[in-house]
């Protein structure tokens, strides 16, 4: 059988009678490629992330572009929404029938700051004030609190207040009793810098504000004494 698809005469006059299709023409090896390409970048923007939609943008032709502004829309109410999922805000009392549901399911990306404490201790009821006020500035961060008895039977008042600190279920951090808090003179920047050293809250502070108390401190005490060779003359007068 002849080829329809062969370059002869014979062909020729079938194909303006209509009896074979018209010839194709080959395509260029390139503008081939180029088009295969074109269809498997379009066929993964759909499953691309923001990041990976932005990094490969100059890969797209113009055709796609209002269908990956679309599929941007869409990846960034998605995005929108799981955040607004994991908004918390406020300091949840919590039982010990609530543990295992509110600290190791806690979800995937979801930080917990556990705090163990009891009423008529001042130092609990302190850091209390100061998680609320932390909790409203890192809504993203879940923040508990739970009489410590409820929580963990016969825990110890003397490891009281406990701050304990979860990624994804698992501990990550722990600061117990009284003296690692530094007393009722405890700031409520300096446990934000705390909670911020385990990665629980994204601080905007620069450095320890504690370390500025120090360095206050330290300067005051070197102001108060009396120059070197004073000390040296008074020493020999002894």
């Amino acid at each position: 059988m002849q080829d329809p698809n062969e370059d002869t005469e014979w062909n020729d006059i079938l194909r303006k009678k209509g009896i074979l299709p018209p010839k194709e023409i080959p395509k260029d090896d390139d503008e081939e490629e180029q088009v295969l390409q074109q269809q498997s970048v379009v066929k993964t923007y759909e499953s691309m992330t923001l990041e990976e939609l932005e990094e490969n943008e100059d890969e797209f032709g113009e055709d796609d572009e209002a269908a990956i502004e679309m599929y941007r829309q869409k990846r960034l109410a998605e995005w929108k929404a799981s955040q607004m999922k994991n908004v918390f805000g406020e300091v949840v009392e919590i039982s010990g029938q609530d543990y295992i549901k509110e600290v190791n399911k806690a979800g995937d990306g979801i930080w917990v700051v556990l705090h163990l404490y009891k009423q008529g201790i001042p130092l609990c009821s302190f850091i209390n004030q100061h998680l609320r006020t932390l909790a409203r500035k890192f809504p993203q961060t879940k923040f508990l609190k739970s009489i410590s008895t409820t929580c963990i039977p016969n825990y110890p008042d003397h490891n009281l207040p406990t701050i304990f600190v979860y990624f994804e279920g698992d501990m990550k951090a722990q600061f117990i009793g009284p003296l690692v808090f530094g007393g009722m003179n405890l700031k409520v920047d300096e446990l934000e810098w705390r909670l911020s050293e385990t990665g629980a809250v994204k601080t905007d502070l620069e450095e320890n504000p504690r370390k500025q108390i120090e360095d206050k401190l330290m300067s005051s005490i070197r102001s108060s004494l009396p120059p070197r060779k004073d000390r040296d003359s008074e020493d020999e007068d002894y």
